[in-house]
């Protein structure tokens, strides 16, 4: 017993000295083509320090969903660094990804096996992540069975069933209709103040960003380097038609359109 505590509290110690969940230090990214190297990122520094939630923002095709690939570990950059302290980070993407032979919880299971947990222990780890998403119930629903909200909230289930420090999400709600996605957006915020993860949010919506996030990072377009950011001191829970929310997002709207006007994009 007293070597677990005393392990317990070592990582405790661990955790309370880490001053950030990804540090991007002077990143880029080339792709090779017909017509030679194509710079994709340039030069990207950023921190996303331990419980804050960070939107990347830019026009399509700046590198956002390059520079969460990078971060995810998928790909490596041409040059500069990476670091996540807290390990492997969990990736979510704007499709759900999850096996339709399996059930809801079976896709929560297999994250859960991947990482570790003895069997035993699995089903009612998922039930419990399932609770978390208000999916209280569907353990043994099919995908098709499922509204594409509800695989969202399984696709997110599944990620934090990996139990990384940062959470990377690549516009996971972009193809769910307005009134889903509000609701995922309320979801998604009450779910990162109570487990305090580290969010890295991929999003091309200018009122996504402001109504999630504790700080906004606008990307450039051609190559993707950091244009501008925001602290966003707008109180949580936020609604996307509050007037600060949307003060803000006519803002870093304007400096959106600057930069897709500097860089000749349509």
């Amino acid at each position: 017993m007293t070597s677990t505590l005393t392990k317990e509290k070592s990582q405790a110690d661990d955790r309370a000295t880490v001053t950030h969940a990804a540090r991007i230090e002077h990143v880029s990214k080339s792709f090779g083509g017909p017509s030679g190297q194509q710079l994709v990122l340039d030069d990207i520094t950023l921190d996303v320090a331990p419980g804050e939630f960070v939107t990347l923002l830019g026009a399509s095709g700046c590198g956002k969903s390059t520079l969460l690939n990078l971060v995810a570990g998928l790909d490596r950059p041409t040059a500069g660094s990476i670091a996540t302290p807290g390990g492997r980070p969990a990736l979510m993407f704007q499709e759900h990804a999850l096996f339709p032979w399996l059930t809801a919880g079976k896709n929560i299971e297999l994250a859960l096996r991947l990482r570790g947990v003895a069997k035993s222990e699995r089903r009612a780890e998922a039930e419990r992540l399932l609770e978390l998403v208000r999916l209280q119930g569907a353990y043994g629903k099919r995908v098709h069975e499922l509204s594409g909200g509800m695989r969202q909230r399984v696709a997110l289930a599944r990620a934090l069933a990996q139990d990384s420090e940062l959470l990377l999400m690549d516009e996971p709600f972009a193809a769910l209709d307005a009134i889903t996605r509000d609701v995922l957006h309320d979801e998604l915020t009450r779910i990162w103040r109570e487990t305090n993860v580290s969010v890295l949010f991929v999003t091309h919506n200018v009122r996504e960003a402001v109504r999630l996030a504790q700080r906004v990072v606008l990307l450039s377009s051609r190559p993707g380097r950091i244009a501008h950011e925001w602290t966003v001191d707008i109180p949580q829970p936020r609604r996307i038609e509050d007037a600060e929310v949307a003060e803000l997002s006519v803002e870093i709207t304007e400096q959106l359109r600057g930069e897709i006007r500097r860089h000749g994009q349509h």
